[in-house]
């Protein structure tokens, strides 16, 4: 009889069927439709044994999966982890051959702030108008890590719709694309920038570091990591820390991350009102930062005979490399042979840098 009375199927309730539905529609999307699959198969795993009753995979203290949210993601360690991992495999050098390509990563951002001062101006306290916000630069480590600490409760929802809108890139962002732009535009062949230097690569992730958190010394969890990665990549002398920061150690703590972020959307916590706000504010802050990309390199161009393909600017949120490899596609569908994936890998990785700085700023100012 108490092993009857111990089965979790009599404590199943509609809200937690729901779940399931949405863990499994996760885990559809993952694997049929290859959307961050990465991400999204291991957050739809996390979201059914976060809602199989009686499991208490997520009791503190004791749950395993409690452990793995409450060291890996409270404690902060887990999204600099992966920021080592994307710093190793990121080339700096389309960024460093046009300098100029980072002011697109920074207008891609307006989406973030806009979307943070509407979310507070309809009811959100002033932490989760924050942490709805950076949504919109399509950086899910950076969203998780910012959640984290300023809106614990919204972390699974926003981390979510943060996968879920880099998963779609290719859907949202074309259309946004074509509207801003003319055909054109759409046609301009940008010059090749100069080349860049094994030095300066070098260089680079060092200067930008101390730069960057000495400005904002909030960011510097993320920021620091970033560039060690990238300084293994590009020193050429540490080979086998670059391959485990991009191999190994990346999809160690991808898994772990993934399960943890699923396993915060239990039933109670995911089914209500604010969820829906938070993946249409989401979506709204996403589609505004790839017009405000696009926007900014039309105005840049006004002031300068060497044009910029407005297109790139688009690639200025996060998404890397999904969102530059969206404006070569748009680019070629103009002119076959307009080649755009380099141009756009610059305000792409701009981008990154920029949704750090973000999260920073918000951190300073609310934490």
């Amino acid at each position: 009889m108490e092993f009857i009375e111990g089965m979790g199927l009599l404590s199943v309730t509609p809200d937690l069927v729901l779940m399931w539905g949405i863990g499994l529609a996760l885990i559809y999307l993952a694997v049929t439709r290859q959307y961050e699959p990465l991400l999204l198969l291991p957050i739809g795993f996390g979201i059914l044994l976060a809602n199989l009753p009686l499991a208490l995979l997520m009791a503190p203290e004791e749950g395993l999966i409690w452990h793995f949210y409450h060291y890996g993601i409270e404690w902060g360690i887990i999204p600099p982890l992966i920021f080592l991992g994307i710093g190793a495999l990121t080339d700096f050098g389309p960024l460093l051959s046009q300098p100029r390509l980072i002011f697109l990563g920074a207008g891609a951002q307006v989406g973030v702030y806009v979307t943070f001062f509407i979310a507070y101006g309809i009811g959100f306290s002033v932490e989760e108008a924050a942490t709805i916000g950076i949504i919109g630069g399509a950086d899910g480590p950076t969203t998780i890590f910012l959640a984290a600490k300023l809106a614990p409760h919204l972390l699974g929802a926003c981390a979510v719709a943060a996968y879920s809108y880099m998963a779609l890139v290719p859907i949202i962002q074309p259309p946004i694309m074509r509207l801003l732009t003319t055909e054109t535009e759409r046609k301009i062949k940008m010059q090749k920038g100069r080349k860049v230097s094994a030095r300066e690569k070098i260089f680079f992730p060092i200067i930008a570091a101390m730069v960057i958190i000495l400005i904002v010394p909030a960011s510097a969890p993320l920021m620091a990591m970033f560039m060690l990665g990238n300084l293994f990549r590009e020193s050429g002398v540490v080979d086998r820390l670059t391959d485990t920061a991009q191999n190994s150690l990346l999809n160690i703590v991808t898994i772990f991350l993934g399960v943890s972020v699923g396993a915060t959307m239990s039933a109670d916590s995911f089914l209500r009102k604010d969820a829906i706000f938070i993946f249409f504010l989401g979506l709204f802050a996403f589609m505004l930062s790839t017009a405000g990309g696009v926007l900014l390199a039309k105005l840049m161009n006004a002031f300068t005979s060497n044009k910029i393909n407005p297109l790139v600017g688009a690639a200025g949120v996060s998404a890397v490399p999904m969102a530059a490899r969206v404006a070569q596609k748009v680019g070629a569908q103009a002119d076959k042979k307009n080649y755009l994936l380099m141009f756009a890998m610059g305000p792409n990785i701009a981008g990154v840098i920029g949704t750090v700085i973000a999260a920073g700023i918000f951190l300073t100012m609310l934490k």
